[in-house]
């Protein structure tokens, strides 16, 4: 069905504003404008993804109204995924608002209600899920009830120092095993073998990411899959005749969609197929999108084009995940200070270590 064209124009106008004007409220007004000319619900999703993305950017902009900005934002971001749940845009962006929000304690504001409409809210569905499960519960039915396809989140414990002053942080990560499943795999086994305990994040460019999770020299020249992913040392070799696990890599699976947004965590490598125990997390600041793999037009993702640039290799890498909490520890480690970054040092001054990777 073709889009109306009243829509597809305010839809335009929209992501003008948001961008190169930097008018959030000019591209609500917009929306508004065309509400009256959606003809299904797929039109619907859009509308409210593009009026969260708005009034996530006018609470930035805003800050004596922020709270009320950004729960509004919230609330049309849960309404665009009840209609589009595999929208992986949306998700991130809602996560990216729901940690912003957690930064600056203010409440995801969704009030409790059961029906809307005569249909079952996501929170009364909730209601009815737990209201059932306490029903299980006494014929030991509940596990197998509540095994659902959530993604697994884990927390890194990490300390830094600022001004002098230790820091003790957590970072809280979603990982998207059904977009990455061999590099969330192979990191949730480092994390359960208790690997990435006492590492350190060895390179910190500031605008740019924050990289650690060197489990074999711990200084950024090592590190390893978990399992056998089908390739050693990049290149693909039946297991018999990889003799070390610390030659297991992983093979590329960047063109999962997932983008080098804010919060990204994404694999580290030395050439495709070479990822390995090592990642990076890009802060609030963070660019990091020439590192996407891009379909149209293709990317060279061998690294043959930007030889000279010591932030891009040209290469593709896996983003496997995204920060839902704790991204001020991000952005915090990512201004830290290094030994000498006009000379490719990236190393920070001060350790900056995990303490922990824990599944929560």
């Amino acid at each position: 069905m073709p889009i109306p064209s009243e829509l597809q124009k305010a839809w335009d106008d929209a992501a003008q504003l948001l961008g190169e004007k930097n008018d959030p409220e000019g591209a609500l007004e917009a929306l508004r404008s065309a509400w009256g000319s959606i003809e299904n619900e797929a039109q619907r999703a859009k509308t409210l993804a593009l009026a969260a993305d708005a009034s996530t950017e006018l609470g930035i902009i805003d800050q004596r109204n922020q709270k009320s900005h950004w729960q509004k934002a919230y609330k049309n971001y849960t309404k665009s995924l009840s209609i589009d749940p595999k929208n992986k845009e949306i998700r991130r962006n809602m996560n990216k608002l729901a940690s912003m929000m957690d930064e600056n304690a203010i409440s995801l504001g969704l009030g409790f209600q059961m029906f809307d409409q005569g249909n079952p809210t996501p929170l009364g569905l909730l209601a009815m899920v737990l209201s059932m499960a306490a029903l299980l519960v006494s014929v030991k039915l509940v596990s197998e009830f509540l095994d659902d396809d959530n993604n697994p989140v884990v927390a890194l414990e990490v300390q830094y120092t600022v001004n002098g002053q230790s820091v003790t942080g957590e970072i809280q990560i979603e990982l998207y095993e059904d977009d990455a499943p061999m590099h969330v795999e192979s990191f949730l086994t480092h994390a359960e073998n208790f690997q990435y305990d006492g590492v350190q994040f060895h390179r910190v460019i500031n605008d740019f990411m924050i990289q650690g999770g060197d489990i074999q020299n711990m200084g950024g020249s090592g590190g390893y899959a978990a399992d056998y992913y089908g390739y050693c040392n990049g290149v693909q070799t039946p297991e018999s005749e990889c003799r070390q696990k610390e030659d297991y890599t992983i093979p590329f699976e960047h063109e999962n969609g997932l983008k080098h947004t804010a919060g990204a965590i994404a694999a580290a490598h030395a050439g495709q197929n070479t990822d390995g125990s090592q990642f990076y997390i890009v802060p609030s600041d963070g660019t990091a999108d020439f590192l996407d793999y891009d379909e149209f037009p293709a990317k060279d993702c061998w690294g043959d084009l930007t030889p000279n640039d010591k932030n891009d290799d040209g290469s593709c890498h896996t983003v496997f995940g995204y920060v839902i909490s704790g991204m001020e520890h991000v952005d915090a480690i990512s201004h830290v200070e290094t030994v000498n970054p006009m000379q490719n040092d990236d190393r920070p001054v001060d350790p900056v270590r995990i303490l922990s990777v824990r599944t929560v």
